[in-house]
Protein backbone atom coordinates (compact mmCIF):
# COMPACT_ATOMS: atom_id res chain seq x y z
CA UNK A 1 0.00 0.00 0.00
CA UNK A 2 1.06 3.25 -0.93
CA UNK A 3 2.20 6.00 1.54
CA UNK A 4 -1.04 8.50 0.40
CA UNK A 5 -3.22 6.02 -0.70
CA UNK A 6 -5.90 6.45 2.60
CA UNK A 7 -6.50 9.83 3.55
CA UNK A 8 -6.11 9.97 7.87
CA UNK A 9 -8.77 11.37 10.10
CA UNK A 10 -7.31 14.08 11.62
CA UNK A 11 -8.54 15.87 14.85
CA UNK A 12 -6.81 18.81 16.41
CA UNK A 13 -6.91 19.77 20.06
CA UNK A 14 -5.59 23.05 20.41
CA UNK A 15 -4.24 24.61 24.34
CA UNK A 16 -4.52 28.13 23.96
CA UNK A 17 -2.19 28.72 26.91
CA UNK A 18 1.06 27.44 24.91
CA UNK A 19 -0.56 28.17 21.71
CA UNK A 20 0.26 24.50 20.66
CA UNK A 21 -1.79 21.65 18.66
CA UNK A 22 -2.00 18.04 19.86
CA UNK A 23 -3.74 15.67 17.06
CA UNK A 24 -5.28 12.12 17.17
CA UNK A 25 -4.38 10.79 13.68
CA UNK A 26 -7.22 7.77 12.75
CA UNK A 27 -7.10 5.15 10.07
CA UNK A 28 -10.79 5.63 9.02
CA UNK A 29 -11.25 1.57 8.37
CA UNK A 30 -9.57 0.24 11.52
CA UNK A 31 -10.38 2.92 13.76
CA UNK A 32 -6.56 2.58 14.97
CA UNK A 33 -4.92 5.51 15.86
CA UNK A 34 -1.77 7.81 16.35
CA UNK A 35 -1.74 10.76 19.46
CA UNK A 36 0.70 13.23 18.73
CA UNK A 37 2.56 16.05 20.96
CA UNK A 38 0.45 15.48 23.88
CA UNK A 39 0.37 18.72 26.46
CA UNK A 40 0.63 18.66 30.14
CA UNK A 41 -1.09 21.20 32.12
CA UNK A 42 1.37 23.49 33.85
CA UNK A 43 1.28 26.33 36.78
CA UNK A 44 4.62 27.63 36.41
CA UNK A 45 3.86 29.81 40.02
CA UNK A 46 2.49 26.76 41.58
CA UNK A 47 4.78 24.11 39.97
CA UNK A 48 1.45 22.06 39.42
CA UNK A 49 0.45 20.22 36.50
CA UNK A 50 -3.07 18.96 35.65
CA UNK A 51 -4.51 16.69 32.90
CA UNK A 52 -7.52 18.16 31.48
CA UNK A 53 -5.79 18.90 27.85
CA UNK A 54 -5.11 15.52 27.80
CA UNK A 55 -7.96 13.89 28.98
CA UNK A 56 -9.93 15.75 26.27
CA UNK A 57 -7.51 13.62 24.14
CA UNK A 58 -8.30 10.27 25.90
CA UNK A 59 -11.94 11.10 25.68
CA UNK A 60 -12.19 11.66 22.09
CA UNK A 61 -10.01 8.49 21.01
CA UNK A 62 -12.32 6.79 23.51
CA UNK A 63 -15.46 7.83 22.16
CA UNK A 64 -14.73 7.25 18.76
CA UNK A 65 -13.38 3.69 19.58
CA UNK A 66 -10.25 3.65 18.44
CA UNK A 67 -6.98 1.83 19.56
CA UNK A 68 -4.32 3.71 20.10
CA UNK A 69 -1.12 2.32 18.43
CA UNK A 70 1.51 5.17 18.96
CA UNK A 71 2.07 8.18 21.12
CA UNK A 72 4.11 10.35 19.46
CA UNK A 73 6.30 13.57 19.89
CA UNK A 74 8.03 15.01 16.78
CA UNK A 75 10.34 16.73 19.04
CA UNK A 76 11.53 17.89 22.95
CA UNK A 77 9.77 20.69 22.98
CA UNK A 78 10.68 23.76 25.36
CA UNK A 79 7.02 25.72 25.41
CA UNK A 80 4.85 22.93 27.12
CA UNK A 81 5.03 19.86 28.74
CA UNK A 82 4.56 16.42 27.49
CA UNK A 83 1.82 14.48 28.56
CA UNK A 84 2.78 11.05 26.90
CA UNK A 85 3.10 8.92 30.13
CA UNK A 86 -0.63 10.17 30.84
CA UNK A 87 -1.74 9.28 27.58
CA UNK A 88 0.18 5.84 27.05
CA UNK A 89 -1.17 4.78 30.46
CA UNK A 90 -4.72 5.48 29.81
CA UNK A 91 -4.61 4.12 25.95
CA UNK A 92 -1.62 2.07 25.14
CA UNK A 93 -0.05 2.46 22.33
CA UNK A 94 4.18 2.81 22.27
CA UNK A 95 5.99 5.84 22.64
CA UNK A 96 8.11 7.02 20.18
CA UNK A 97 10.54 9.84 18.85
CA UNK A 98 13.10 10.75 16.48
CA UNK A 99 16.51 9.08 17.24
CA UNK A 100 18.17 12.37 17.38
CA UNK A 101 16.97 12.75 20.63
CA UNK A 102 20.17 11.18 22.36
CA UNK A 103 22.06 14.20 21.23
CA UNK A 104 19.46 16.54 22.91
CA UNK A 105 19.81 14.44 25.81
CA UNK A 106 23.13 14.53 26.05
CA UNK A 107 23.11 18.50 25.56
CA UNK A 108 20.70 19.27 28.48
CA UNK A 109 21.76 16.62 30.16
CA UNK A 110 24.93 19.11 30.82
CA UNK A 111 22.81 21.63 31.04
CA UNK A 112 20.79 20.34 34.05
CA UNK A 113 23.50 18.67 35.31
CA UNK A 114 21.46 15.34 35.66
CA UNK A 115 23.77 12.89 36.89
CA UNK A 116 24.31 9.62 35.80
CA UNK A 117 20.63 8.67 36.84
CA UNK A 118 19.89 10.31 33.48
CA UNK A 119 20.60 7.55 30.89
CA UNK A 120 21.55 9.86 27.86
CA UNK A 121 20.38 6.71 25.28
CA UNK A 122 16.91 7.30 24.66
CA UNK A 123 15.68 4.44 26.75
CA UNK A 124 13.18 6.17 28.28
CA UNK A 125 10.99 6.12 24.68
CA UNK A 126 9.49 2.75 23.51
CA UNK A 127 10.96 3.85 20.05
CA UNK A 128 13.68 6.00 18.29
CA UNK A 129 12.54 6.56 14.55
CA UNK A 130 15.30 6.96 11.69
CA UNK A 131 14.84 9.06 9.03
CA UNK A 132 13.12 7.39 5.98
CA UNK A 133 11.93 4.60 8.53
CA UNK A 134 8.52 3.62 8.07
CA UNK A 135 5.36 2.05 10.19
CA UNK A 136 1.64 1.41 10.49
CA UNK A 137 -1.42 2.73 11.92
CA UNK A 138 -3.78 0.55 10.97
CA UNK A 139 -4.02 0.17 7.47
CA UNK A 140 -1.83 2.97 7.08
CA UNK A 141 1.24 3.82 6.35
CA UNK A 142 3.76 6.42 7.98
CA UNK A 143 6.81 7.15 7.40
CA UNK A 144 9.12 9.29 9.85
CA UNK A 145 11.21 12.35 7.91
CA UNK A 146 14.14 13.94 9.70
CA UNK A 147 13.72 17.54 9.62
CA UNK A 148 16.28 18.91 12.18
CA UNK A 149 17.37 22.54 12.27
CA UNK A 150 14.90 23.65 15.03
CA UNK A 151 16.29 20.86 16.75
CA UNK A 152 18.54 17.70 16.19
CA UNK A 153 15.96 15.22 16.73
CA UNK A 154 12.94 16.78 15.16
CA UNK A 155 10.60 14.25 12.98
CA UNK A 156 8.04 14.79 10.76
CA UNK A 157 5.27 12.05 10.69
CA UNK A 158 3.82 11.75 7.12
CA UNK A 159 0.80 9.62 7.98
CA UNK A 160 -1.20 8.90 4.52
CA UNK A 161 -1.73 12.23 2.91
CA UNK A 162 -0.97 14.39 6.14
CA UNK A 163 1.79 15.42 7.60
CA UNK A 164 2.79 16.27 11.33
CA UNK A 165 5.53 18.87 11.23
CA UNK A 166 6.27 19.77 14.67
CA UNK A 167 7.69 23.27 14.85
CA UNK A 168 9.75 23.51 11.34
CA UNK A 169 6.88 25.40 9.91
CA UNK A 170 4.42 27.14 11.40
CA UNK A 171 0.94 29.02 9.19
CA UNK A 172 2.58 30.91 5.74
CA UNK A 173 2.08 34.59 7.16
CA UNK A 174 3.88 33.23 10.60
CA UNK A 175 6.54 31.52 8.60
CA UNK A 176 9.32 29.15 10.22
CA UNK A 177 10.80 27.96 13.54
CA UNK A 178 13.72 29.68 15.47
CA UNK A 179 16.98 27.52 15.00
CA UNK A 180 18.68 29.49 17.49
CA UNK A 181 18.21 26.61 20.66
CA UNK A 182 21.52 24.28 21.74
CA UNK A 183 21.62 22.30 18.45
CA UNK A 184 19.57 24.28 16.11
CA UNK A 185 20.85 25.42 12.98
CA UNK A 186 19.12 27.94 10.37
CA UNK A 187 20.98 26.43 7.21
CA UNK A 188 19.88 22.83 8.43
CA UNK A 189 16.33 24.10 9.07
CA UNK A 190 16.06 24.98 5.49
CA UNK A 191 17.46 21.67 3.85
CA UNK A 192 14.44 20.02 6.21
CA UNK A 193 12.10 22.32 5.11
CA UNK A 194 13.26 21.40 1.18
CA UNK A 195 12.28 17.90 2.17
CA UNK A 196 8.56 18.76 3.24
CA UNK A 197 8.49 20.79 0.16
CA UNK A 198 9.47 18.11 -2.30
CA UNK A 199 6.24 15.96 -1.23
CA UNK A 200 3.21 16.56 -3.13
CA UNK A 201 2.11 19.68 -3.09
CA UNK A 202 -1.65 18.58 -1.85
CA UNK A 203 -0.06 16.97 1.12
CA UNK A 204 -1.84 18.25 4.31
CA UNK A 205 0.50 19.79 6.87
CA UNK A 206 -0.13 20.44 10.16
CA UNK A 207 1.40 22.76 12.48
CA UNK A 208 2.15 22.24 16.24
CA UNK A 209 1.53 25.72 17.30
CA UNK A 210 -0.19 28.79 15.86
CA UNK A 211 0.78 32.37 16.87
CA UNK A 212 -2.17 34.54 15.31
CA UNK A 213 -0.94 37.39 13.57
CA UNK A 214 -1.89 40.60 13.53
CA UNK A 215 -3.18 40.29 10.26
CA UNK A 216 -5.50 36.71 11.01
CA UNK A 217 -8.32 37.10 13.53
CA UNK A 218 -8.84 33.02 13.50
CA UNK A 219 -6.51 30.45 14.88
CA UNK A 220 -5.17 27.95 11.66
CA UNK A 221 -2.85 24.56 11.92
CA UNK A 222 -3.68 23.37 8.78
CA UNK A 223 -1.86 24.08 5.16
CA UNK A 224 -0.72 22.30 2.22
CA UNK A 225 3.14 21.58 0.73
CA UNK A 226 1.88 23.92 -2.52
CA UNK A 227 0.34 26.50 -0.17
CA UNK A 228 3.35 27.00 2.08
CA UNK A 229 5.55 27.21 -0.93
CA UNK A 230 3.63 29.67 -2.57
CA UNK A 231 3.30 31.87 0.38
CA UNK A 232 5.31 30.92 3.33
CA UNK A 233 6.73 34.45 4.52
CA UNK A 234 9.96 33.35 5.68
CA UNK A 235 10.71 30.58 2.52
CA UNK A 236 8.37 30.50 0.00
CA UNK A 237 9.94 29.33 -3.99
CA UNK A 238 12.26 31.61 -5.11
CA UNK A 239 13.78 32.62 -1.40
CA UNK A 240 17.70 31.39 -1.51
CA UNK A 241 19.37 29.55 1.40
CA UNK A 242 21.54 31.99 2.30
CA UNK A 243 18.75 34.57 2.30
CA UNK A 244 17.05 32.35 5.00
CA UNK A 245 20.07 31.81 7.05
CA UNK A 246 20.92 35.48 7.11
CA UNK A 247 16.66 36.32 7.76
CA UNK A 248 16.46 33.42 10.33
CA UNK A 249 19.74 34.13 12.41
CA UNK A 250 18.78 37.74 12.39
CA UNK A 251 15.50 37.01 13.61
CA UNK A 252 16.60 34.71 16.31
CA UNK A 253 19.18 37.26 17.66
CA UNK A 254 15.68 39.32 18.63
CA UNK A 255 13.69 36.81 20.45
CA UNK A 256 13.55 35.77 24.08
CA UNK A 257 13.72 32.49 25.53
CA UNK A 258 10.45 30.57 25.86
CA UNK A 259 8.09 31.06 29.23
CA UNK A 260 8.46 27.42 30.09
CA UNK A 261 11.69 26.08 28.11
CA UNK A 262 12.86 25.26 31.86
CA UNK A 263 10.59 22.94 33.06
CA UNK A 264 9.89 21.97 29.92
CA UNK A 265 12.96 20.16 28.79
CA UNK A 266 13.53 18.42 32.08
CA UNK A 267 10.75 16.93 31.74
CA UNK A 268 10.33 16.13 27.89
CA UNK A 269 13.73 14.89 27.67
CA UNK A 270 12.87 12.31 29.92
CA UNK A 271 9.95 10.89 27.88
CA UNK A 272 7.41 13.45 29.71
CA UNK A 273 8.35 12.21 33.44
CA UNK A 274 9.80 14.23 36.17
CA UNK A 275 13.57 13.84 37.67
CA UNK A 276 13.43 11.37 40.42
CA UNK A 277 12.14 12.06 43.46
CA UNK A 278 14.45 13.54 45.94
CA UNK A 279 15.24 11.73 49.91
CA UNK A 280 11.85 13.43 51.43
CA UNK A 281 9.95 12.23 48.19
CA UNK A 282 8.81 14.94 46.27
CA UNK A 283 10.12 16.15 42.61
CA UNK A 284 12.41 19.08 41.75
CA UNK A 285 13.23 21.17 38.87
CA UNK A 286 16.71 23.23 38.48
CA UNK A 287 16.62 26.72 37.03
CA UNK A 288 20.55 26.92 35.73
CA UNK A 289 21.75 30.53 36.12
CA UNK A 290 23.12 32.75 33.04
CA UNK A 291 23.07 29.83 30.59
CA UNK A 292 20.77 30.90 28.28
Amino acid sequence: MQENAVKPDVKAFFDKVTNTVSYVVTDPETRTCAVVDTVLDFDPAAARTKTDSADAVIDHVRRQGSTCAWVLETHVHADHLSAAPHVQEALGGKLGIGAEIVTVQEVFGKVFNAGTEFKRNGSQFDHLFRDGETFRIGNLVARAIHTPGHTPACMTYLIGDAALVGDTLFMPDYGTARADFPGGDARTLYRSIQKLFALPDDTRLFMCHDYLPESRSKYRWESTVGEQKRSNVHVHEGVSEDAFVTMREARDATLGMPRLILPSIQINMRAGCLPPPADNGAHYLKLPMNMF
